[in-house]
Protein backbone atom coordinates (compact mmCIF):
# COMPACT_ATOMS: atom_id res chain seq x y z
CA UNK A 1 0.00 0.00 0.00
CA UNK A 2 1.17 3.60 0.23
CA UNK A 3 3.06 5.47 -2.25
CA UNK A 4 5.13 1.96 -2.80
CA UNK A 5 1.62 1.14 -5.38
CA UNK A 6 1.71 4.34 -7.10
CA UNK A 7 5.40 4.20 -7.92
CA UNK A 8 4.87 0.90 -9.07
CA UNK A 9 2.42 2.49 -11.92
CA UNK A 10 4.57 5.43 -12.55
CA UNK A 11 7.53 3.45 -13.43
CA UNK A 12 5.55 1.96 -16.58
CA UNK A 13 4.64 5.69 -17.36
CA UNK A 14 7.65 7.04 -19.41
CA UNK A 15 6.64 10.20 -18.90
CA UNK A 16 7.61 10.20 -15.25
CA UNK A 17 10.63 8.75 -15.69
CA UNK A 18 13.95 10.37 -15.14
CA UNK A 19 15.76 11.40 -18.00
CA UNK A 20 19.27 9.87 -18.45
CA UNK A 21 20.46 13.49 -18.51
CA UNK A 22 20.76 15.31 -15.01
CA UNK A 23 19.82 18.98 -14.95
CA UNK A 24 21.41 21.03 -12.13
CA UNK A 25 19.19 23.69 -11.27
CA UNK A 26 20.33 23.19 -7.57
CA UNK A 27 19.80 27.22 -7.05
CA UNK A 28 16.41 26.62 -6.55
CA UNK A 29 16.43 23.96 -3.89
CA UNK A 30 15.98 25.07 0.13
CA UNK A 31 18.85 25.59 1.65
CA UNK A 32 17.96 24.60 5.50
CA UNK A 33 18.16 20.93 6.76
CA UNK A 34 15.10 19.34 8.73
CA UNK A 35 17.10 20.03 11.80
CA UNK A 36 17.26 23.85 11.87
CA UNK A 37 13.31 23.18 13.10
CA UNK A 38 12.59 22.54 16.16
CA UNK A 39 10.15 19.11 16.80
CA UNK A 40 7.16 21.29 17.01
CA UNK A 41 5.39 18.89 17.98
CA UNK A 42 6.09 16.08 20.28
CA UNK A 43 4.22 13.48 19.35
CA UNK A 44 3.10 12.60 15.63
CA UNK A 45 1.13 9.83 13.92
CA UNK A 46 2.09 8.04 11.04
CA UNK A 47 0.25 6.48 8.29
CA UNK A 48 1.83 4.60 5.80
CA UNK A 49 5.17 4.18 7.37
CA UNK A 50 5.88 0.66 6.53
CA UNK A 51 7.83 1.54 3.29
CA UNK A 52 8.55 4.26 1.09
CA UNK A 53 7.83 7.98 1.96
CA UNK A 54 5.91 7.40 5.53
CA UNK A 55 8.92 5.10 6.84
CA UNK A 56 11.61 7.84 6.11
CA UNK A 57 8.97 9.96 7.61
CA UNK A 58 9.20 8.52 10.55
CA UNK A 59 13.20 8.37 10.88
CA UNK A 60 13.26 11.97 10.06
CA UNK A 61 10.48 12.73 12.50
CA UNK A 62 12.56 10.64 15.56
CA UNK A 63 15.80 12.52 14.48
CA UNK A 64 14.59 15.74 15.24
CA UNK A 65 13.09 14.23 18.25
CA UNK A 66 9.46 13.25 17.92
CA UNK A 67 7.82 10.58 19.37
CA UNK A 68 6.20 8.72 16.64
CA UNK A 69 3.17 6.37 16.56
CA UNK A 70 3.02 4.50 13.53
CA UNK A 71 -0.17 2.40 11.97
CA UNK A 72 0.99 -0.39 10.22
CA UNK A 73 -0.34 -3.78 8.75
CA UNK A 74 2.21 -6.68 8.31
CA UNK A 75 4.03 -8.12 11.42
CA UNK A 76 7.02 -7.25 9.29
CA UNK A 77 6.95 -3.62 9.41
CA UNK A 78 5.68 -4.12 13.26
CA UNK A 79 8.87 -5.64 14.32
CA UNK A 80 10.74 -3.30 12.42
CA UNK A 81 9.71 -0.36 13.90
CA UNK A 82 9.32 -1.69 17.22
CA UNK A 83 12.75 -1.50 18.03
CA UNK A 84 12.86 2.08 17.19
CA UNK A 85 13.28 4.00 20.39
CA UNK A 86 10.56 6.37 20.51
CA UNK A 87 8.30 4.87 17.94
CA UNK A 88 4.93 3.04 18.94
CA UNK A 89 3.39 0.56 16.64
CA UNK A 90 -0.48 -0.17 16.52
CA UNK A 91 -0.76 -2.97 13.84
CA UNK A 92 -4.01 -2.56 11.79
CA UNK A 93 -5.77 -1.56 9.24
CA UNK A 94 -6.39 2.14 8.01
CA UNK A 95 -9.95 0.96 6.37
CA UNK A 96 -10.80 0.36 10.19
CA UNK A 97 -11.77 3.60 11.41
CA UNK A 98 -11.60 2.63 15.24
CA UNK A 99 -8.02 1.69 14.70
CA UNK A 100 -7.20 4.72 13.17
CA UNK A 101 -8.95 6.80 15.63
CA UNK A 102 -7.60 4.64 18.97
CA UNK A 103 -4.11 5.42 16.97
CA UNK A 104 -4.28 9.32 16.68
CA UNK A 105 -5.81 9.57 20.49
CA UNK A 106 -2.87 11.72 22.38
CA UNK A 107 -1.02 12.87 19.13
CA UNK A 108 -0.65 16.47 18.24
CA UNK A 109 0.06 15.94 14.27
CA UNK A 110 -0.71 13.34 12.09
CA UNK A 111 1.29 12.78 8.57
CA UNK A 112 -0.51 10.36 5.97
CA UNK A 113 1.03 8.82 3.08
CA UNK A 114 -1.53 6.07 2.18
CA UNK A 115 -1.97 4.88 -0.66
CA UNK A 116 -3.12 1.80 -3.35
CA UNK A 117 -5.59 -0.10 -4.13
CA UNK A 118 -6.62 -3.20 -2.34
CA UNK A 119 -8.81 -4.77 -5.19
CA UNK A 120 -12.23 -4.76 -5.22
CA UNK A 121 -12.26 -0.96 -6.25
CA UNK A 122 -11.23 -0.33 -2.31
CA UNK A 123 -8.49 2.79 -2.43
CA UNK A 124 -7.00 3.53 0.68
CA UNK A 125 -6.01 6.76 -0.99
CA UNK A 126 -9.62 7.68 -0.03
CA UNK A 127 -11.18 5.57 2.40
CA UNK A 128 -8.04 5.32 4.88
CA UNK A 129 -6.79 9.08 4.27
CA UNK A 130 -10.39 9.91 5.43
CA UNK A 131 -10.30 7.99 8.52
CA UNK A 132 -7.22 9.92 9.46
CA UNK A 133 -8.76 13.30 8.21
CA UNK A 134 -12.07 12.42 10.47
CA UNK A 135 -10.00 10.82 13.62
CA UNK A 136 -7.70 13.79 13.88
CA UNK A 137 -10.77 16.43 13.51
CA UNK A 138 -12.75 14.58 16.25
CA UNK A 139 -9.51 13.97 18.54
CA UNK A 140 -8.09 17.90 18.40
CA UNK A 141 -5.00 17.16 16.44
CA UNK A 142 -5.45 19.52 14.31
CA UNK A 143 -2.01 19.84 12.45
CA UNK A 144 -2.50 17.34 9.58
CA UNK A 145 0.06 16.75 6.39
CA UNK A 146 -1.17 14.60 3.66
CA UNK A 147 1.12 13.24 1.15
CA UNK A 148 -0.74 12.78 -2.20
CA UNK A 149 0.69 13.41 -6.20
CA UNK A 150 0.83 15.48 -8.50
CA UNK A 151 -2.11 15.05 -11.10
CA UNK A 152 -3.87 15.86 -8.15
CA UNK A 153 -6.62 18.61 -7.95
CA UNK A 154 -6.09 21.68 -9.58
CA UNK A 155 -2.94 20.59 -10.52
CA UNK A 156 -4.61 17.31 -12.97
CA UNK A 157 -2.92 19.44 -16.31
CA UNK A 158 0.43 19.39 -14.62
CA UNK A 159 0.77 15.55 -15.27
CA UNK A 160 1.24 13.99 -18.82
CA UNK A 161 -2.08 13.18 -20.51
CA UNK A 162 -1.09 9.39 -20.45
CA UNK A 163 -0.02 9.50 -17.02
CA UNK A 164 -2.96 10.92 -15.97
CA UNK A 165 -5.48 7.89 -17.68
CA UNK A 166 -3.16 5.33 -16.23
CA UNK A 167 -3.76 6.70 -12.68
CA UNK A 168 -7.16 8.51 -13.26
CA UNK A 169 -8.58 6.19 -10.67
CA UNK A 170 -6.23 6.81 -8.18
CA UNK A 171 -5.83 10.36 -8.22
CA UNK A 172 -9.74 10.73 -8.38
CA UNK A 173 -9.64 8.96 -4.83
CA UNK A 174 -6.61 11.12 -3.48
CA UNK A 175 -8.51 14.23 -4.92
CA UNK A 176 -11.56 13.09 -2.93
CA UNK A 177 -9.37 13.12 0.35
CA UNK A 178 -7.75 16.19 -0.21
CA UNK A 179 -11.29 17.84 -0.51
CA UNK A 180 -12.58 16.84 2.22
CA UNK A 181 -9.35 18.02 4.21
CA UNK A 182 -9.74 21.72 2.49
CA UNK A 183 -13.74 21.99 2.43
CA UNK A 184 -14.60 20.38 5.52
CA UNK A 185 -11.73 20.65 8.53
CA UNK A 186 -11.89 24.21 8.61
CA UNK A 187 -10.49 24.24 11.82
CA UNK A 188 -7.57 21.94 11.30
CA UNK A 189 -3.61 23.81 9.53
CA UNK A 190 -3.19 21.10 7.05
CA UNK A 191 -0.90 20.80 3.91
CA UNK A 192 -1.04 19.24 1.42
CA UNK A 193 1.97 17.75 -0.42
CA UNK A 194 2.11 16.48 -4.11
CA UNK A 195 5.04 14.28 -5.26
CA UNK A 196 5.71 14.30 -8.63
CA UNK A 197 7.13 10.73 -10.30
CA UNK A 198 8.89 8.84 -7.07
CA UNK A 199 12.11 7.46 -6.97
CA UNK A 200 13.77 4.88 -4.51
CA UNK A 201 17.51 6.75 -4.29
CA UNK A 202 19.12 8.41 -1.39
CA UNK A 203 18.08 11.90 -1.30
CA UNK A 204 19.75 14.59 -3.46
CA UNK A 205 18.71 17.33 -0.99
CA UNK A 206 17.85 19.48 -3.66
CA UNK A 207 14.15 18.78 -3.51
CA UNK A 208 11.69 21.57 -3.40
CA UNK A 209 8.32 22.33 -2.53
CA UNK A 210 6.36 24.68 -4.88
CA UNK A 211 3.25 26.67 -5.03
CA UNK A 212 2.64 26.90 -8.58
CA UNK A 213 0.31 23.79 -9.17
CA UNK A 214 1.84 23.13 -12.46
CA UNK A 215 4.83 22.09 -11.06
CA UNK A 216 6.33 18.71 -11.99
CA UNK A 217 9.26 16.42 -11.95
CA UNK A 218 10.41 14.12 -10.39
CA UNK A 219 11.72 13.54 -6.82
CA UNK A 220 13.65 10.54 -4.48
CA UNK A 221 11.43 8.95 -1.68
CA UNK A 222 13.79 10.45 1.26
CA UNK A 223 13.62 13.92 -0.57
CA UNK A 224 9.58 14.24 -0.19
CA UNK A 225 9.71 12.39 3.20
CA UNK A 226 12.68 15.36 4.39
CA UNK A 227 10.09 18.04 2.70
CA UNK A 228 7.03 16.82 4.32
CA UNK A 229 8.27 16.35 8.34
CA UNK A 230 10.18 20.46 7.70
CA UNK A 231 6.48 21.48 6.53
CA UNK A 232 5.19 19.76 9.23
CA UNK A 233 6.92 22.34 11.61
CA UNK A 234 6.84 25.52 9.44
CA UNK A 235 3.43 27.43 9.44
CA UNK A 236 3.74 29.22 6.48
CA UNK A 237 3.03 25.74 5.09
CA UNK A 238 -0.66 25.67 6.84
CA UNK A 239 -3.42 25.64 4.60
CA UNK A 240 -0.80 25.58 1.65
CA UNK A 241 -1.07 22.75 -1.51
CA UNK A 242 2.51 22.07 -2.79
CA UNK A 243 4.10 20.08 -5.38
CA UNK A 244 7.45 18.28 -4.78
CA UNK A 245 10.09 18.35 -7.21
CA UNK A 246 13.70 17.99 -7.80
CA UNK A 247 15.04 20.23 -9.91
CA UNK A 248 18.40 18.74 -9.81
CA UNK A 249 16.90 15.17 -11.55
CA UNK A 250 15.86 15.83 -15.24
CA UNK A 251 12.51 14.50 -15.96
CA UNK A 252 10.55 13.57 -19.31
CA UNK A 253 7.59 15.37 -17.79
CA UNK A 254 9.18 18.09 -17.88
CA UNK A 255 11.34 17.76 -20.98
CA UNK A 256 11.62 21.71 -21.49
CA UNK A 257 13.53 21.90 -18.28
CA UNK A 258 10.91 24.36 -16.85
CA UNK A 259 11.70 25.64 -13.65
CA UNK A 260 9.93 26.91 -10.67
CA UNK A 261 10.14 28.92 -7.61
CA UNK A 262 10.85 27.40 -4.60
CA UNK A 263 8.73 28.42 -1.32
CA UNK A 264 10.96 29.29 1.26
CA UNK A 265 9.57 27.12 4.90
CA UNK A 266 10.03 29.18 7.93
Amino acid sequence: MKLFFFSAILSTAAAFAPSTNIAQRSALAQSFSSTALDAKYKKVFVAGGSKGVGRSCIDKLIEDGSEVVALVRSQEATDELSAIDGVTVVQGDAFDYKTVEGAIDGCDAAITTLGGSVGDDKFVDYTGNNNVIEAAGILGCTRVVLVTSVGCGDSKDAAPPNVFETLKDVLAAKTKAENVLIKYYTNMNWTIIRPGGLISEPMTGNAILTADKMGIGSIHREDVADLTVKALSASNTERKVFAAIDPSLSSAANADGKTFEAFELN
